[in-house]
C-alpha cells in the first residue's frame, strides 16, 4: 500500500479546484485530472475512491472552513446586530481571500453533490446559529421569518456585492470593487428589514 504524499494531495485538490472552476463538472474527469496534475490516474485512487467522492471531500472541506470562520466570535446570546455585523465581516474576509475555491464550491452547490455536504454543514453549524436567530427573536430584535426568506434578506446582499467584485463590474457600472463603506451601507438596510 503506498503511503499519502501531503505536497502531491495538495497540489492534486489545487488543480481539481482550477479544473472545475475553469471548465465545469461536466468536463471533469480523473484521467483529466491526473494528467493535468502530472500523476497516474491510480495515485488519485489512493486519496479519492472516485470522481464524486474528491469533488464531495474537496467541497465539503472549503464550505465548513467558510462556516468556521463565518461564525468565529459569534455567541449564540450576542445582539443580533453585533453577530450580523461579525458575519459579515467573517464571510466577506473568507470570500475575498478564497475566491477561487468559492466559486469551486458554487459549481457543486446546484448539482445533487451538493446535498452530502448542506447535511454536514447543517449537522455541524445549525445549533449554533438556530440558537443566534431564535434569540433574537426572543429579544425583539429580529421579525420571525420563514428561513429561505431570512437567509435570502440577511446575506444575499452580501454575496451579490461579492460576486459584482469578482466580476469587476456591475449592472450600471463597467467597473466595481467593493468597499468598506458600501458593505457597511448595505449592512445597515439589512438589520432595517429584519427588525420588527
Amino acid at each position: 500500500m503506498r503511503t499519502r504524499d501531503t505536497n502531491k494531495e495538495n497540489s492534486i485538490r489545487k488543480q481539481a479546484i482550477e479544473m472545475v472552476v475553469k471548465e465545469g463538472l461536466d468536463g471533469f474527469s480523473m484521467q483529466k485530472l491526473a494528467k493535468a496534475a502530472g500523476v497516474s490516474p491510480a495515485t488519485l485512487y489512493i486519496y479519492y475512491k472516485d470522481r464524486d467522492d474528491l469533488i464531495n471531500q474537496i467541497a465539503t472541506e472549503i464550505s465548513l472552513r467558510l462556516m468556521e470562520s463565518s461564525l468565529q466570535g459569534i455567541h449564540p446570546k450576542m445582539s443580533f446586530a453585533d453577530g450580523m455585523e461579525i458575519q459579515w465581516k467573517n464571510r466577506l474576509k473568507f470570500y475575498m481571500e478564497n475566491m477561487q475555491e468559492i466559486e469551486f464550491v458554487e459549481q457543486i452547490r446546484y448539482s445533487p453533490l451538493y446535498e452530502t455536504i448542506r447535511q454536514v454543514i447543517r449537522q455541524k453549524f445549525g445549533d449554533v446559529l438556530g440558537a443566534f436567530v431564535m434569540n433574537a427573536i426572543n429579544r425583539g430584535e429580529l421579525v420571525p421569518l420563514p428561513f429561505e426568506v431570512y437567509w435570502a434578506v440577511a446575506f444575499a446582499p452580501l454575496y451579490q456585492l461579492i460576486k459584482f467584485h469578482s466580476q469587476g463590474r456591475s449592472h450600471a457600472n463597467d467597473e466595481f470593487t467593493i468597499s468598506t463603506e458600501m458593505v457597511d451601507m448595505t449592512l445597515k438596510l439589512v438589520l432595517k428589514a429584519l427588525k420588527p
